[in-house]
């Protein structure tokens, strides 16, 4: 017959044996929490890693200036920064820039109010739904830089031009990604406002507004980037209107006049100009909606 396994039982009155540790000297016991040097703390800052890169494309454009050299190919970092100053001061750039801007605003704004009626739209119905999907899937494709010879003919030299192609490039960008994270938007979710009795606008603006704006603000980021880049590439076109131009036409008139040095002075202010909205508005926005709201690390 098989063995079978047998327990000792260990006696109630059988006392268990003691656990005897040694004291560890003050000394010999490892910091379980120091704080953080100078440097760990700039570094945990994520300014200040970006600062870093940004000097070092800045030293290896240098570099690469000053072996070239030849400033009427590729001038050096110091060179187009002392140009950048001299028409900062004598108040060049800061007309042309505030000339970019003033117009991509306006298309920006106009872009984005028509965005949110299509999704509404979208939102409200069925037939909504498939004019955004029909009306995205042909035009988000087609870049907003080709219909510029057509708003030259419909509105003529100026303004009203850049406004149009800078519609266009917004608004199926901010329209779809704001009406996927609606979609995205959970039913569980989407019940509980019904069940208190939310319904339309009170709805979107309560439930699906928050809900979805981490896919909004990826939107407006994309819109943003495509209206500045179209508005500089239209100017480079014909961006004068009423006698002044903007950044674009601020770069092709110095390309005409070979003072490339001028010409990347205006690439430097249109970079500028994008890494303070990237970083001080949308990065500010971000922080106070998606991360505060535990929806981002």
């Amino acid at each position: 017959m098989p063995e079978i396994a047998t327990l000792k039982v260990i006696p109630a009155t059988e006392a268990r044996p003691e656990i005897f540790r040694e004291d560890t000297p003050a000394d010999a016991m490892t910091v379980v929490e120091k704080p953080l040097s100078t440097w760990e703390l700039l570094y945990n800052w994520s300014f200040f890693r970006k600062l870093i890169i940004l000097a070092a494309l800045a030293l290896a454009w240098e570099i690469y200036g000053r072996v070239l050299n030849n400033d009427l190919l590729f001038p050096t970092f110091s060179a187009t920064v002392s140009a950048f100053f001299t028409n900062v001061m004598n108040g060049v750039l800061p007309e042309r820039a505030w000339g970019s801007l003033r117009v991509l605003l306006m298309g920006y704004a106009i872009g984005i109010t028509l965005a949110a009626v299509l999704t509404a739209l979208a939102i409200a119905s069925r037939i909504g739904t498939d004019f955004l999907e029909t009306m995205t899937s042909m035009f988000n494709p087609l870049p907003a830089i080709a219909l510029l010879p057509l708003a030259l003919i419909w509105f003529g030299l100026g303004t009203a031009s850049l406004v149009f192609v800078l519609v266009h490039s917004v608004t199926w960008a901010i329209a779809l990604n704001t009406h996927s994270g609606f979609l995205s938007v959970s039913r569980t979710l989407k019940m509980v406002g019904r069940n208190y009795g939310l319904r339309g606008p009170r709805f979107i603006a309560t439930i699906l507004i928050p809900a979805a704006f981490p896919s909004i603000l990826t939107g407006l980021k994309i819109g943003w980037a495509f209206a500045w880049r179209t508005l500089i590439a239209a100017e480079l076109v014909f961006g004068v209107s009423s006698g002044s131009g903007g950044l674009g036409w601020f770069i092709f008139e110095n390309k005409n006049m070979l003072d490339i040095s001028n010409v990347f002075a205006g690439l430097l202010t249109v970079i500028l100009i994008g890494l303070v909205v990237e970083n001080l508005i949308f990065q500010t926005i971000e922080r106070h909606t998606i991360q505060r709201w535990g929806m981002q690390a």
